[in-house]
């Protein structure tokens, strides 16, 4: 797989008060598509969609997101409030000259990917989400009491406890995170070279407790939302054109979920794979690329 992904860009872009590191293929001149990795992945977790975008045509755009592998790590948990994570997105958009763009997420790509829809819809052409609900829809399942979720999301409530998650997560060369991954995938989702390239972006001074704080930053939101009068106000609606797609095996996020975000969109279409875990973009790559492809041409 590395050997399709050698003739990448590599660029560092300033945005928002960080520095990401950026990956970029495809043609200079192509249909601007960025990708926003979830957790515990960087820019490499899009290695089965890079290379397709690009031979299609498209500028494609993969940051490591801020906290993760050999972006700025800022210090703090506030740092890693959606808001914040939004407006890198909006910022990288601006640093490469665009107008608008593509924006593709899975996982907490998704949801900053949500966000950015939310309140930046006018910097997205289309928007493509993958196995992650509307951010609000997310945390009303907390509070009323969506038993079904609130089992999937136990890992969130022990990422809160300090310094402890991170140290547990880092033993034995990572040996827990890459098992995390192995177990909540398909058989051979994830091979021994991609952990290797995993074990090296988790190993980055400072990225384990990062990428754990957007989790603790979640949680205080969460919490800010539960105490203030928004609760009671309806989610945003979705302008730009949406795609959702969601492997049905997820161990970490409930499929009642996906269609009620869908709902919140102006003009979207949802879609299931019913084999599929979490990691939809790996499980069934060629699917998912076809999907993505067809609705950003459409």
């Amino acid at each position: 797989m590395m050997s399709q992904l050698d003739n990448l860009q590599h660029v560092y872009i300033k945005t928002n008060g960080v520095t990401l590191h950026t990956a970029l293929a495809g043609p200079d001149d192509g249909t601007p598509v960025i990708l926003l990795h979830g957790f515990p992945e960087f820019w490499y977790g899009w290695r089965h969609q890079i290379p397709y975008l690009a031979e299609r045509g498209f500028r494609v755009i993969a940051p490591d997101q801020r906290g993760y592998n050999l972006s700025d790590k800022p210090a703090g948990v506030d740092a890693y409030r959606i808001g914040e994570l939004a407006r890198d997105v909006v910022g990288l958009i601006d640093a490469l000259g665009y107008e608008a763009v593509h924006l593709v997420g899975h996982d907490w790509g998704a949801a900053v990917a949500w966000w950015t829809a939310a309140l930046f819809p006018e910097r997205l052409k289309k928007l493509v989400i993958l196995n992650v609900p509307y951010p609000t829809l997310m945390t009303r399942a907390y509070r009323e009491g969506n038993f079904a979720q609130l089992l999937k999301s136990w890992y969130i409530f022990y990422f809160q406890i300090p310094r402890l998650p991170e140290a547990l997560a880092s033993l034995g060369g990572h040996y827990g995170m890459a098992q995390m991954l192995r177990r909540s995938g398909q058989p051979g989702t994830f091979a021994e070279t991609d952990f290797a390239e995993y074990r090296k972006a988790w190993a980055q001074p400072g990225a384990m407790t990062a990428m754990l704080n957007w989790y603790r930053a979640m949680a205080r939101w969460a919490a800010r939302r539960q105490r203030s009068e928004a609760v009671s106000r309806p989610p945003a609606r979705i302008i730009p054109p949406t795609l959702m797609l969601w492997g049905e095996r997820d161990i970490a996020l409930d499929k009642s979920l996906a269609q009620p975000s869908i709902d919140l969109c102006e003009n979207g279409r949802l879609v299931f794979f019913p084999n599929a875990t979490h990691w939809v973009q790996h499980d069934e790559a060629d699917a998912v690329n076809r999907h993505i492809v067809e609705f950003l041409v459409s």
